[in-house]
């Protein structure tokens, strides 16, 4: 456990190298021995300031606006794709927050938009981008900003002002044998390799092409780790998942290619199961020598890019989900990690190459498989629920500066009258997408199901 004054030092660096509101206490390691903190406040139903039904269980004082609904128009009239998941904000001048959001469509349906950047025609996944206005509370304008991917899970923002969005599902387009992902198969006029991640600009169009040297797995999250402009990447696969980091050959000029390696914890080389919570261990990195072979679960071929890694050594996680750096480590999930096998959270420091278990959960109802998180810059950690274990629906957690875990936000979503072609009862789908902005008034998440963006606010320096 870090001393206070290490505590104090850690946040300070953190606070100023982000601009956050608040410094981020790091000492997260003794969650599971306290009780649930009470946070902001019990949670009751909240009218949605946009269409007038409780959508959300919030504590007293707070507020939210959805947008960006599923099935509803993009600038160019087509219709907002579904499956809405990881996002990030890419840029914020005068209180405009522009937002890039991925869609998790896993379908040969077609590419979306009119005029949109496209890698695959048939691919119905991809990103839009959303200006959301913080002093009127309303959004300026959706568009569609790649399109012809597939299974854009999460991803993250980059210093330079632009989203990674990751593909989840790995295949090839050569031929149906070459297939790594068994849901392929249903999907075989795919007209081009899938399982990479693209980079989506602020302004003008994406390229649509990957970042080969990436590699091709089942991505999930990707975030740079501002010091050095290393990317770091997490892999949602099991029984066995590894964690990447790219190193690029310039700052800040992904395309121009890099060199992609693998997590090695030589004294711990599985950390799947039941660890000791706040116990460092020290990590070394395995050089990932072929990053274009494919590689998931079903591929046993010894080439994949996951395959190299554990030949060599490389550690194994479970369903490595979430990712967010901060200026001194790197937060990520282990989803199904842990002693229940309900979610685990970790920190890599990159200085001192160590990595450390900060929390695992006891079983679903402390919290039910984390996936996406963010820093919140009031102190600790949001985290996104994706069980399916729970019987009272997926929550917005959070792990605070003191190390307590609360409930901050509840999906209540129970649609009776239509909202963009949708109705019925979805408080059982998962939270992605959280983000803050810098000033720290504003937090937007998604509910992926049936699919919208919501813009929560309301009185945080209260807990």
């Amino acid at each position: 456990m870090h001393s206070r004054r290490s505590f104090l030092r850690d946040s300070a660096l953190l606070a100023g190298a982000l601009g956050l509101a608040a410094p981020l206490d790091p000492v997260l390691a003794q969650a599971l021995k306290r009780k649930r903190s009470a946070g902001y406040g019990p949670l009751k139903p909240v009218k949605d300031l946009t269409t007038g039904q409780a959508l959300l269980k919030l504590p007293d004082g707070f507020s939210y606006r959805s947008f960006g609904w599923a099935d509803s128009p993009l600038d160019d009239g087509t219709a907002t794709p579904r499956a809405h998941d990881g996002m990030g904000i890419v840029h914020e001048p005068n209180g405009v927050v522009t937002l890039v959001r991925n869609h998790e469509v896993v379908a040969a349906s077609g590419a979306f938009g009119k005029s949109t950047p496209t890698y695959d025609a048939l691919a119905a996944g991809g990103t839009t981008t959303l200006r959301f206005d913080t002093r009127s509370g309303k959004v300026v304008d959706v568009r569609a900003s790649l399109s012809g991917t597939i299974q854009n899970c999460a991803g993250g923002t980059t210093p330079w002002g632009s989203w990674l969005s990751c593909e989840e599902f790995v295949s090839t387009a050569s031929h149906a044998a070459n297939f790594y992902d068994s849901r392929s198969h249903d999907m075989a006029g795919l007209k081009r390799d899938h399982g990479f991640v693209f980079e989506v600009p602020l302004k003008g169009r994406a390229s649509a092409e990957p970042l080969l040297q990436m590699g091709q797995f089942r991505h999930e999250a990707a975030t740079v780790f501002r010091p050095t402009g290393d990317v770091y990447l997490t892999e949602d696969a099991s029984p066995a998942a590894g964690f990447y980091r790219f190193v690029p050959k310039r700052l800040g000029e992904l395309a121009r290619g890099g060199e992609l390696y693998m997590l090695k914890v030589p004294s711990q080389p599985d950390l799947r199961g039941d660890l000791p919570v706040g116990k460092r261990f020290k990590a070394s990195w395995v050089k990932i020598e072929h990053p274009e072979r494919g590689n998931s679960p079903g591929s046993n071929d010894g080439k994949g890019v996951q395959a190299q890694g554990f030949a060599d050594g490389a550690a194994q996680f479970t369903r490595v989900e979430g990712c967010y750096a901060t200026q001194d480590r790197v937060y990520f999930t282990a989803t199904n990690g842990g002693i229940a096998k309900s979610g685990q959270v970790f920190a890599y420091f990159p200085r001192s190459a160590e990595i450390e278990l900060i929390f695992q959960s006891k079983d679903a109802e402390t919290i039910d498989s984390p996936d996406n998180l963010a820093v919140n810059p009031h102190g600790g950690l949001i985290l996104c629920e994706d069980g399916k274990t729970r019987t009272d629906g997926q929550f917005l957690m959070g792990l605070s500066s003191d190390a307590e875990l609360f409930r901050f936000a509840q999906n209540n979503v129970v649609i009776n009258e239509p909202i963009h072609g949708h109705q019925g009862d979805f408080r059982y789908t998962e939270w992605a997408g959280a983000c803050f902005s810098a000033d720290g008034k504003w937090l937007f998440a998604n509910v992926y199901a049936p699919g919208f963006t919501v813009a929560i606010s309301g009185p945080w320096a209260r807990g």
